[in-house]
């Protein structure tokens, strides 16, 4: 599969740029050695398996779980799916099974919480778990809405407590090793940055069945609507429903565009102006999300961000072609004056030269928060109360910018953003949407 080059290259250079290209296999010698002297092993004392549960017994959830396993204990285990709730006990050793996330925060004998819950039910249970004094390993995207991510960020900082964004790209060295080549301009000036999602799904329409007698359907909905039972609104695909999620958008678009932040250095901050649009229309009936769009983001020193699915023309017109059976394509390019570099979760890293990926950086470079491994991360965080390498605010940051690409898509035209005052310019339906109404009593009163 080709990599896809920026539009705006003519077919002669990229000819030109394609026997230049370089895969790298591993990582050169400077950069690993650089990163072995600041990356740190959890650390050990005999407090060093601190009692965990797991909220959301889903694939994702059980699966951090699996991983948390290594450094603590699983003592507990909730879902409001009994079955799900059932799998997971026998799964970690006979845990203590709770079906209402509150009785878990409750209790003393617990001390960090693995959030899988889907999407829409994240910050509430982040929120009550962080009140109660536990650390928080939170699955992304972090938040449903940008108002719930500052409402979460003012609490991690009021209770002085560990939260860990599941953005583990974070913790991939491709991605770190990218992201300090950028940082430290060896790509020169950066013009634009470009972001190639999976596409979504899209079916329908489905039609509505008695809820499974082990599934408590009127929690799991939680905040949203109250809606007939469908079997595609729940568990697997409830991402491609705009009431519990946003599609790949906010799905792989909180790992990928959260690189771009780090990557342009701008953590604690994001664009200025966004528009959007889905490319194919929605089946009535069936999933809401789009499966296929393209998003275009500002930034007020004139980088441009371009997000898109991997099927989507790219902005400027070159076709970028779909992925071989089995390929995963999806990644992250950064274009610059003196060269692009594109990198993917499945160790693709790539330049227009190979110079650019080997030179060593100089002595003094920025050198990037160091992680290889992002659940033993957060508990090296646990225990020394360091700040982890995705921390709330970061977390927050980046599915914000996810956020506004599915505002932009919903309202269909560009849109002016104040990344300080977290608002929209001059514009109050947009606004209005930086919040939803949430659905009593599943709301900040929930109690």
């Amino acid at each position: 599969m080709p990599v896809p080059y920026p539009a705006s290259l003519s077919r002669r250079s990229l000819l030109r740029s394609a026997a230049a290209t370089v895969a790298a296999t591993s990582l050169p010698a400077w950069f690993l050695e650089g990163a072995a002297a600041q990356e740190a092993a959890p650390v050990k004392s005999p407090n060093a398996r601190p009692r965990v549960a797991l909220i959301g017994c889903g694939g994702m959830g059980s699966y951090d779980a699996t991983l948390a396993q290594r450094f603590g204990d699983i003592v507990a285990v909730c879902d409001v799916d009994a079955g799900r709730a059932a799998e997971a006990r026998a799964k970690f050793n006979s845990a203590e099974v709770f079906y209402d996330f509150r009785k878990v925060c409750e209790s003393p004998k617990i001390d960090v919480i693995v959030n899988g819950t889907p999407d829409h039910w994240h910050t509430l249970v982040n929120l009550r778990a962080l009140a109660a004094g536990k650390d928080v390993y939170a699955e992304k995207p972090l938040t449903l809405t940008i108002d719930e991510g500052k409402r979460l960020v003012a609490a991690v900082k009021a209770g002085d407590r560990i939260l860990q964004t599941g953005s583990q790209q974070r913790s991939d060295r491709n991605f770190r090793f990218a992201c300090e080549l950028v940082r430290n301009g060896r790509l020169g000036k950066i013009k634009r940055v470009q972001t190639w999602l999976p596409e979504g799904l899209r079916g329908g329409p489905f039609v509505e069945r008695p809820a499974p007698q082990e599934l408590n359907w009127d929690f799991w909905q939680g905040q949203t609507a109250a809606r007939s039972y469908v079997p595609e609104r729940c568990h697997r695909t409830f991402r491609y429903w705009w009431d519990y999620s946003g599609g790949t958008v906010t799905d792989w678009g909180a790992h990928h565009n959260d690189i771009v932040l780090w990557g342009l250095g701008r953590d604690g901050s994001g664009p200025s102006a966004v528009e959007g649009q889905g490319l194919v229309e929605t089946v009535p009936g069936g999933y809401t999300a789009p499966n296929a769009y393209r998003i275009r983001y500002a930034y007020d020193d004139g980088v441009e961000h371009l997000c898109q699915s991997t099927s989507a023309n790219s902005w400027g017109g070159a076709v970028v072609g779909k992925p071989k059976e089995g390929e995963r394509y999806h990644g992250v390019m950064f274009e610059g004056a003196d060269g692009w570099l594109f990198v993917t979760r499945d160790g693709k890293l790539e330049a227009s030269d190979p110079e650019l990926l080997v030179a060593p950086l100089p002595s003094d470079a920025v050198r990037l928060y160091a992680s290889d491994d992002h659940m033993a991360n957060f508990f090296e965080c646990v225990a020394t109360r360091k700040q982890p390498i995705c921390p709330a605010e970061v977390g927050h940051r980046s599915v914000s910018v996810c956020h506004l690409g599915t505002i932009a898509i919903r309202l269909g035209r560009k849109l002016q953003w104040d990344p300080v005052a977290e608002d929209f310019v001059d514009d109050k339906e947009a606004s209005g949407m930086l919040v939803r109404e949430m659905r009593k009593p599943y709301d900040y009163d929930l109690s």
